[in-house]
């Protein structure tokens, strides 16, 4: 039944990446195959190919498509504050589809749409006042944190490759052996306090260490832009 109701809708590429973005969002990107997609979408696996040539084909697409969640640039006098609001909106948006990061750092060749998001990123630098070597370096700087995440140093699922949201309830602190090895890492986990309502849970990957080193870096590179810096 599910099978003869979808396919009354044409078979599209936006559906069809639409549809993998969805399961991805369900069960992460790791179970997403060609075969499953097909199964949801109501047709054989063939028919997929008449819109993604591959795999690699279809994970771009569906990259484009989650960055396209985005909101649009917001030109303004203050280039901190349109700069600011656009990387939280990406955030949000990643934070809707956990698998978003890792699929991005995969790929060898940035897509469509995230080259259209960092030009437009660089443009509101420019307008801001800096110039190209400082808007240069500041990309640099800014990382992956541009696109709304950043890769965390204690964060232990994304460094084992794995997606979706770590733990909800992380150890606290140190057992007493490690904290007596590790001092000064016991001392830093024992003093988290985060807030509970966070939108992405407590531990270290959340809204407020994303924004504490966010604003770290755009009052660093304001001061910079004061300043008339150039690398030469």
């Amino acid at each position: 039944m599910k099978a003869e109701t979808v396919n009354r809708t044409p078979l599209s590429t936006d559906r069809v990446l639409r549809a993998a973005v969805a399961l991805a969002d369900q069960a992460g990107i790791e179970s997403l195959s060609m075969r499953k997609l097909a199964h949801e979408l109501g047709v054989v696996p063939m028919a997929l190919y008449k819109h993604v040539a591959n795999k690699d084909e279809l994970l771009d697409g569906m990259i484009d498509v989650v960055v396209g969640e985005i909101e649009p640039l917001r030109p303004g006098p203050d280039w901190k504050s349109v700069v600011r609001r656009r990387i939280l909106s990406a955030r949000t948006v990643l934070l809707r589809h956990p698998w978003a990061p890792l699929a991005i750092e995969a790929r060898l060749d940035a897509t469509p749409a995230i080259l259209d998001y960092l030009d437009s990123m660089v443009g509101a630098l420019r307008d801001g006042g800096f110039s190209t070597d400082l808007a240069h370096h500041v990309m640099h700087a800014m990382g992956s944190r541009m696109l709304g995440f950043s890769q965390e140093l204690f964060d232990t699922n994304r460094r084992a490759g794995r997606s979706g949201t770590t733990d909800p309830s992380p150890p606290t602190g140190f057992p007493a052996e490690a904290a007596a090895r590790f001092p000064h890492l016991a001392a830093i986990a024992g003093a988290a306090a985060h807030d509970d309502t966070s939108v992405v849970g407590s531990g270290c990957d959340d809204q407020f260490e994303f924004e504490f080193a966010l604003d770290l870096l755009l009052d660093g590179i304001e001061r910079l832009r004061q300043q008339g810096w150039t690398s030469h």
